[in-house]
């Protein structure tokens, strides 16, 4: 039986911070929204924010793609979906997407290539041995 890919979900109200001039969400903010996402994304897989000080080994994001579908607007309410989209032997994709729920509309897609380093020497390290069950899913 395959495992289920690990998931998360949060909302996300846009402050004026996150906006424009014009109350459109600038750019910038939708990377901030992802960043959460991911953090929270990575503690599913076992990597706690807390340990990861503590043992020096981090998920470095090393490429990010990014489509900018619609706008969101100063007191919009968001979710951010995130997902583990594909392991490789030393890499791994993680996939977001961002909607508007109370019109349903995507706002954002994302996807970023991760590596696991260990700092300070910015070793790059093989993923921990509870990621095998992730890698056909």
């Amino acid at each position: 039986m395959p495992t289920a890919v690990p998931r998360v979900r949060t909302e996300v109200q846009i402050m004026f911070f996150d906006t424009d001039c014009g109350g459109v969400v600038s750019n910038i903010a939708y990377l901030r929204f992802i960043e959460i996402a991911r953090t929270l994304l990575v503690e599913e897989l076992g990597l706690a924010l807390a340990e990861m000080a503590e043992t020096q080994r981090y998920p470095v994001v090393v490429h990010t793609e990014i489509d900018y579908r619609h706008a969101a607007k100063l007191g919009d309410q968001l979710v951010v979906e995130g997902w583990l989209d594909h392991l490789e032997r030393v890499r791994f994709w993680c996939a977001f997407r961002i909607i508007r729920p109370k019109d349903n509309m995507l706002i954002a897609e994302c996807r970023q290539l991760l590596v696991l380093i260990e700092m300070p020497a910015g070793k790059l390290l093989r993923f921990p041995e509870s990621w095998k069950k992730y890698r056909n899913s």
